[in-house]
């Protein structure tokens, strides 16, 4: 499927241009989608797969653009973002009831954290996943602050920040200088003198003696993303957005704000998150087991 595809999915021959070619694919109807779907799940029609991926690039881009404060080409970032595209489209099962965009947003995301992720190991970035976490959401964090122009962080906000993440402060602190410093960029020009070298021409990987701890680590992380990602086409598509709002996002949604959404009580907001919540887990250690990762329950 990928090769079929290159040709229109890559954004380096001019980004601009990008953009307004893939505004020219159509956006896909329910029923339409899931025909394609169909099509490629059941024949490995190309053609339809084709369709399905051209018509969710302006996701990919949308979401790409959330990540530009990490100093690394936007475009190999969207093109990062398109191999999280068509890995959904490759495991979509248009049959769980719900729009593929649910469904590839999750690769999409996790594909293009794990390239900056990658990129970001140059600079010795920690990988535990509350490492993780505080990277990609400590520039939010101080924009809220208005801090993201202060250099280092005042003590309450350290505190704040950590306390709200679940890291140390030296953990804030540290990874605050490294977001801030001159590696912020990796693809900062240095200086004239200097030619047209970038910065992370000259970094090197400090910590090269634990590369195979890392990757164990970085598997395991995609492990655990990809067996969330299918779980969760065990909910139906009201059962996603309130798993999503309430336990998968920075900032949870209230019983409250939902129940307005659904116009329902909040009491049932709260049963139907309970029951999601115990199927996603009941999926997610199903998956395991029949991949060996955990023991089958007797």
């Amino acid at each position: 499927m990928a090769n079929a595809m290159t040709l229109s999915l890559s954004p380096e021959g001019g980004l601009n241009r990008y953009l307004t070619e893939i505004r020219k694919f159509p956006m896909l109807e329910k029923d339409e989608e899931f025909m394609l779907a169909k099509r490629w799940r059941e024949h490995e029609d190309t053609g339809a797969a084709e369709k399905l991926v051209t018509s969710h690039l302006r996701l990919v881009a949308k979401i790409a653009m959330g990540y530009r404060g990490y100093g690394l080409p936007i475009a190999e970032v969207i093109s990062e973002g398109n191999v999280g595209l068509m890995q959904a489209v490759k495991k979509f099962d248009p049959d769980k009831g719900f729009r593929l965009a649910t469904y590839a947003m999750w690769w999409i995301r996790a594909s293009i954290q794990e390239y900056i992720l990658r990129s970001w190991s140059l600079v010795k970035m920690g990988t535990t996943a509350a490492q993780k976490k505080l990277f990609f959401n400590l520039r939010r964090m101080k924009s809220k602050m208005q801090a993201l122009d202060e250099g280092d962080l005042r003590p309450e906000q350290v505190e704040e920040i950590a306390t709200k993440l679940g890291v140390t402060d030296d953990d804030v602190i540290s990874m605050n200088r490294r977001l801030s410093g001159p590696d912020a960029s990796l693809n900062a020009p240095l200086k004239a003198s200097e030619g047209d070298s970038e910065w992370q021409d000259w970094l090197e990987d400090e910590d090269a003696g634990n590369q195979e701890e890392e990757l164990a680590e970085s598997d395991e992380f995609d492990q655990r993303m990809t067996l969330l990602q299918n779980a969760m086409q065990d909910l139906n598509e009201r059962e996603q957005h309130i798993i999503q709002e309430r336990k998968l996002t920075d900032e949870p949604k209230t019983l409250e704000e939902l129940a307005e959404v659904y116009g329902v009580s909040r009491e049932r907001i709260r049963q139907i998150e309970v029951r999601a919540f115990e199927k996603l887990q009941q999926a997610m250690k199903k998956a395991a087991a029949e991949q060996g990762l955990i023991p089958e329950e007797a």
